[in-house]
C-alpha cells in the first residue's frame, strides 16, 4: 500500500466517524436564550480580565507607560478601578438605578491596594452576572438613558459593556507585556 493509498483510507475513516458523531459533541453549543448569548461574552471578558488583574504584582499596580504616545494615560490600578465602576454604572442604567458618579477616575468606591481592587472587579462582574441574567428577548429593547451608554437599550447597554471591559482589556495586556508578563488568557492559564 503506498502512502497516497494509507493516507486516502484514513481520511474516510476519519470522515465517516466524524459524520457518524452527533453534532453537540463536534461544535460548541449555542445558547438559547438572550441572556445566555450575552453572558457568554460577559464571562469569557470577565474570566480574562479578573486573570490579567491578578497577574499584575501588586508593586506594580502604579505602572503606567510613559516611552511613547501615553500622555496622561491611567496607571493599571486606576484603569482596573475604571473598569470596575463602569461596570457598575452601565449595569445600573439598565436597573434604572442611579450609577457612580465619576467612572472616569475610578469613582467614590475606596479601593486602592490590589486585593480591594480586585474584590471590587470580582463584585462588579458578579452584578453584572446578575443582571445580564435577567435580558430576555421580551426586554432585551427596553429603552435605557443614563450619562454613561446615553439613550440605548438593555441589550445594547449590556453590549457596550463587554465592549467597554474588552477596550480596557487590550489597553492592559499592553501594561502586563511591558512588565514582561505573559496575560493568562494568552498563556491559556485565564481562570
Amino acid at each position: 500500500m503506498t502512502r497516497t493509498t494509507s493516507f486516502a483510507r484514513s481520511a474516510v475513516v476519519l470522515t465517516i466517524s466524524l459524520l457518524m458523531c452527533p453534532c453537540a459533541a463536534l461544535a460548541q453549543e449555542r445558547a438559547a436564550t438572550m441572556a445566555g448569548t450575552v453572558g457568554q461574552w460577559w464571562g469569557m471578558i470577565e474570566r480574562q480580565f479578573v486573570s490579567l488583574a491578578d497577574a499584575m504584582p501588586e508593586e506594580k499596580y502604579s505602572f503606567k507607560p510613559t516611552n511613547g504616545e501615553f500622555k496622561d494615560v491611567r496607571t493599571f490600578a486606576e484603569q482596573v478601578k475604571h473598569v470596575a465602576c463602569a461596570n457598575v454604572a452601565f449595569f445600573n442604567e439598565i436597573e434604572h438605578k442611579d450609577p457612580p458618579p465619576n467612572c472616569e477616575t475610578g469613582g467614590p468606591d475606596p479601593a486602592r491596594t490590589k486585593s480591594e481592587l480586585v474584590k471590587y472587579l470580582r463584585d462588579s462582574f458578579a452584578y453584572g452576572d446578575r443582571v445580564v441574567r435577567t435580558l430576555t428577548s421580551a426586554n432585551a429593547l427596553d429603552p435605557v438613558d443614563g450619562r454613561y451608554g446615553g439613550p440605548s437599550t438593555r441589550l445594547g447597554i449590556s453590549t457596550l459593556a463587554v465592549w467597554h471591559t474588552s477596550d480596557h482589556y487590550g489597553q492592559l495586556v499592553v501594561y502586563l507585556r511591558m512588565n514582561g508578563i505573559v496575560p493568562p488568557a494568552s498563556a491559556g492559564t485565564a481562570r
